[in-house]
């Protein structure tokens, strides 16, 4: 039927085509590959390009820390000078209760609306902190622990169950210690203050 060199040319023309088409496919294969490292450094770059844009037009308000009140330079000094200088040997915990009471004063209407007249405020020509009268919180040196829970109290980690007002009871006069217990509701103790509420 068929001769011998049709046959023989029919299957050198089917392994041929077959070895073209295998080509073909690996040839495509290796382009997409190449072209989709080609395309992910693309995108890499464009993404790079992109953050960095942004980078520069972040206006500095969305940069800036958000504290749960409103602190300038000054207040954020006075606020560590008199967590210092009221609980610098006592620890965390202590330290933040402080933090909290003078945060908790400029959020209440009946004090001032800032730290640094919260902290400096007199009543009757009393001064409401011990180491504004005797002048401790201008000598202290901040700690970084200090620092820490400032930082922490402002972000509006609070612990203070609403207290504004705290007293070291062995240090306080008689007269003081009086009018807390009877004027004021207490909380707890901790460390060396009581804390009280209205």
């Amino acid at each position: 039927m068929y001769s011998k060199s049709n046959i023989l040319l029919f299957i050198a023309y089917t392994i041929f085509t077959g070895l073209l088409i295998l080509s073909k496919q690996y040839e495509v294969q290796a382009e997409s590959v190449d072209k989709q490292e080609k395309a992910a450094v693309v995108t890499e770059h464009v993404s790079l390009e992109r953050l960095e844009s942004l980078e520069r037009i972040i206006p500095y308000e969305i940069l800036k820390p958000r504290y749960c009140i409103e602190v300038s330079e000054k207040d954020l000094d006075t606020l560590m000078r008199i967590v210092e200088a009221e609980a610098g040997g006592e620890d965390r915990t202590g330290k933040l209760l402080v933090a909290n009471v003078v945060i908790n004063r400029v959020r209440n209407k009946k004090f001032p609306n800032n730290v640094t007249d919260v902290v400096y405020q007199k009543a009757q020509n009393v001064t409401q902190f011990s180491p504004v009268s005797n002048g401790r919180i201008d000598e202290v040196t901040i700690s970084e622990e200090t620092k820490e829970v400032v930082y922490s109290a402002l972000r509006g980690e609070d612990i203070s169950g609403g207290a504004l007002f705290f007293m070291a009871r062995k240090y306080a006069v008689p007269e003081n210690v009086a009018w807390f217990d009877s004027q004021l509701t207490y909380l707890f103790s901790y460390g060396g203050h009581d804390f009280y509420a209205r």
